[in-house]
């Protein structure tokens, strides 16, 4: 299973789960757009030539955030991905994504 890990503004926290839910992220066995989210706090200041959706160029900004939480198949990883990058506000959204272990590889 990978996990994918994105930081999204509130207001747009719930389009970008029911992305990753559509693009193939948070099914668990008989569940689906299964999901853990935490609020707090993003920072970045935009440069001269960004395009921000919150902020001012050259300003640091502090932004309540959620931060997202999925897993998903390999399989599924890249599309689950490009589905939420397309839903999330930001023009260059902080994400990651890492393979997690599952119990018979312990």
């Amino acid at each position: 299973m990978i996990v994918i890990v994105c930081f999204a503004p509130l207001s747009h926290a719930d389009a970008v789960r029911a992305a990753l839910a559509d693009g193939g992220a948070g099914r668990i066995g008989e569940y689906s757009a299964c999901s853990f989210s935490a609020v707090g706090e993003g920072r970045f200041r935009p440069g001269d030539t960004a395009d921000p959706f919150i902020g001012e160029k050259g300003q640091l900004t502090v932004v309540d955030e959620v931060r997202i939480e999925a897993v998903c198949t390999r399989d599924r990883a890249r599309a689950a991905v490009r589905a939420m990058l397309a839903a999330h506000p930001y023009e260059e959204p902080a994400w990651h994504a890492y393979e997690a272990l599952d119990l018979d590889s312990l």
